[in-house]
């Protein structure tokens, strides 16, 4: 790889927004680029360990939530959430400009995923770097599809009043990053702040290329988006050197397929409590089930509870859903598209942002029931909803969505997009040299 110029992914948040991102970065290793993760530093290892340079970037996800659980509760009430994150983004800033100068050093091509897409594109105008973006979630505006927040109220809306929608909902994201951005990151960097509406609007939102990380057989790329914002398939990263724990193996092995539980890097206010509804919904369902208690979610020591439950702290979804029956999970992004590549049914329990419309998607391709209210969980909707997944008209569903989902190679697809756009650096191109920061003095 030698000569070819390193290309850095900006990404913040939890398991599931990251390892996408480093499975996008071992595709593009494979194809002969070196590439850079810039993130948190609890995820260090995970880069390291899937070969990918690791340059921080202070924002640990999982420091602020330990430290709050109480940010769980609050989580699906949009207002709350943007005080909270702009005010953790803007304190996070302040390392933003130094650690994003190390990571872009000699770069080809930025690539923002996220919340930390703006950082990312701010950089990339700086050192004259090509940039674009990469999502998990759909974000470009469309008449045919409203914006993902309106999931969790039940409803869309006419074509009509969609793109509204989208606009007020930049508004609010700008509302969000603008302390972090405007105030701190674009005058370090010695450029001209942004408007007061943010980048969306006008000239400074044109031309913006971003490539998806799901999958058209769970959400159809919309008609009216332009062509530069393409679907490409999900970007999984598998751990095929796993394999179950002894105690772990033998319970598998002792019965009918468990349904897995588990809710990742999502957190409980109040674990104990949560946890209880969950094995008395586990209970009366009759099922057998796994419960993973991730960063937090669940609350309990690890091994056989009794003989038709089990408690891991985690395991890899690629090794693990295989071998269940059905997932319950939080509807995250990542999670969502485990189970889907599994080819089993889900039941979801949005805690917050973009996962209750991933339930919501599962429901329409009839492989969930309805998505279930975590704070006002009860062990009987948990068990309905449990059984419901063992129906065999949602299993066949499930199946073959799964089928359609593994033939796809969303790797392979989101670079054959960025060589497309010409964004991918040349193959022989000498790694270059720091750009001097424009605007600076």
């Amino acid at each position: 790889m030698t000569g070819r110029a390193p290309i850095a992914i900006f990404t913040i948040g939890t398991q599931g927004d990251i390892r996408p991102c480093v499975a996008l970065g071992r595709g593009l290793r494979r194809a002969g680029y070196p590439v850079r993760i810039v993130t948190s530093d609890n995820f260090a290892s995970l880069v390291r360990s899937a070969g990918l340079d690791f340059f921080p970037l202070t924002s640990d996800f999982q420091a602020m939530l330990e430290a709050d659980r109480g940010i769980a509760d609050k989580g699906l009430d949009m207002r709350a959430m943007a005080r909270i994150f702009r005010e953790r983004y803007a304190g996070w800033a302040a390392n933003w400009v130094d650690e994003g100068l190390a990571a872009s050093d000699g770069a080809g091509l930025l690539v923002g995923v996220g919340n930390s897409t703006l950082l990312a594109k701010s950089l990339a105008q700086a050192r004259g770097i090509p940039f674009v973006g990469a999502q998990l979630q759909p974000l470009t505006p469309s008449r045919l599809l409203s914006p993902m927040v309106l999931a969790g109220r039940g409803g869309t809306l006419p074509p009509a009043l969609n793109m509204g929608a989208y606009h007020l909902l930049r508004l609010l994201v700008w509302y969000v990053m603008k302390p972090a951005i405007n105030d701190i990151v674009r005058p370090q960097l010695g450029l001209r702040r942004y408007p007061w509406h943010g980048p969306y609007f006008g000239k400074a939102g044109e031309d913006n290329r971003v490539v998806y990380g799901f999958s058209r057989h769970v959400l159809a790329r919309p008609a009216d988006w332009p062509e530069t914002a393409q679907v490409a398939g999900y970007w999984f990263l598998d751990q095929a050197d796993w394999a179950p724990p002894r105690e772990l193996e033998a319970f598998l092995d002792a019965g009918p397929k468990p349904v897995y539980v588990g809710f990742g890097s999502m957190v409980s206010g109040d674990a104990g409590e949560f946890t209880r509804t969950v094995l008395e919904g586990v209970r009366r369902s009759g099922l057998r089930a796994v419960l993973a208690t991730g960063w937090g979610g669940l609350d309990h020591a690890e091994g056989a509870l009794d003989e038709r439950t089990f408690f891991i702290r985690h395991a890899p979804h690629d090794r693990l859903f295989p071998r269940m029956s059905a997932a319950v999970h939080h509807g995250g992004a990542g999670t969502t598209a485990a189970a889907v590549r599994a080819g089993i049914p889900s039941v979801a329990v949005p805690f917050y942002g973009d996962q209750p419309f991933w339930g919501r998607r599962l429901q329409r391709l009839e492989v969930a029931p309805a998505a279930l209210d975590r704070k006002r969980l009860h062990a009987g909707d948990l068990a309905a909803a449990l059984l419901a997944t063992q129906q065999a008209p949602m299993r066949r569903a499930a199946a073959e969505l799964g089928g359609r989902v593994r033939s796809e190679d969303g790797v392979g697809e989101a670079l054959r997009w960025l060589r497309t756009w010409g964004l991918l650096p040349a193959s022989e191109a000498p790694v270059p040299a720091a750009q001097p920061l424009r605007g600076a003095a």
